[in-house]
This record gives C-alpha cells, structure tokens and sequence, in this order.
C-alpha cells in the first residue's frame, strides 16, 4: 500500500512539474518568451516603444522572416515559418559597461536583442521573448547580467500585458 502511495504521488509530481508554463509566459532557462493575442504590427509597435521608453535607442531592426521568404526557393523549402518575424538590437550604455567592466567577456551580451513573430499557422497569436544574458565568472559579472535580464524582462512583459 505505502509504494503505490509513493508510485501515485511521484506520478503527480512529475505531471506538475513538468507542466508547461501559461502560454503567456513560458522559458527554457535560456530563452524567455511571452504570447499575445493581437495583430502582429500592433505587438510590434508596443515593443519597440517599450524599447524607447526604457531610455534606449533601437539600433537595428531585423526583418528575419522577410528573408526567409525570399530565400526559402534557394534552400530547397517550402514551409512558411512565420506570417511575420522581426527582432530589434539595443544596448543600455549603463548596463553594458557595468558588465564590461566586471568581466570584458561580457561583451558578448551587446547589443541586446528582442524578437517578435507570429507563426505561419497560429495567426492571431503573436509571441515576444529575448535569449537571457548567462552571468558567468565573478558575482560583480552575474549581478550586472543579471540586471541586462532584469530590464529585458521588464521590456518583455509591459509588452505581454
């Protein structure tokens, strides 16, 4: 009796914890995403003023699906990934130099890179995430990271809301 009471409530701890997160809001430990149901430009247009209102200047805007389009043919595919897919790069000189200064590897993390696209087949659904900056080394480099995440986070989710 008191095995299969330990089999039932193993079982359910594995169902919780290997539940996914709200599809609002999911992460794989090294990419942070969030959904939102709307038009793809609307969503676009919210995060790239939540890029500007945070102080920063968007340095390059990315049209990744626009390129996949027009190179799908010369690669040999047909599949349609995204109605439409963009990413913005920008850096917060502040952040960016506290990182840097605490580890000159840190450079890695700049410029900072948001991402925006609506899948092909799930039209109305648009999803927004960042890669998360991975502090390493000393904890002045993981503390200064970790506030490049913080403040990707924040831009994230007044975008999801």
């Amino acid at each position: 009796m008191r095995t299969s009471l330990l089999s039932i409530l193993s079982l359910a701890l594995a169902i919780v914890l290997s539940a996914p997160l709200p599809a609002a809001f999911a992460e794989d430990g090294a990419v942070r995403v969030a959904t939102k149901k709307g038009k793809f430009a609307d969503v676009r247009s919210d995060l790239e003023e939540a890029i500007v209102n945070q102080g920063l200047k968007i340095d390059f805007n990315g049209k990744v699906g626009d390129m996949l389009k027009r190179t799908g043919a010369d690669v040999g595919s047909t599949k349609t990934i995204y109605s439409s897919a963009e990413y913005f790069t920008f850096c917060s000189a502040q952040l960016s130099r506290a990182a840097m200064e605490a580890d000159p590897a840190n450079i890695s993390h700049c410029p900072y890179t948001i991402f925006v696209y609506e899948r092909a087949e799930q039209p109305g659904v648009v999803y927004v995430g960042y890669r998360r900056p991975q502090g390493q080394g000393s904890d002045a480099s993981r503390k200064a990271t970790a506030a490049i995440d913080k403040l990707l986070e924040k831009i994230l989710t007044s975008v999801a809301k």
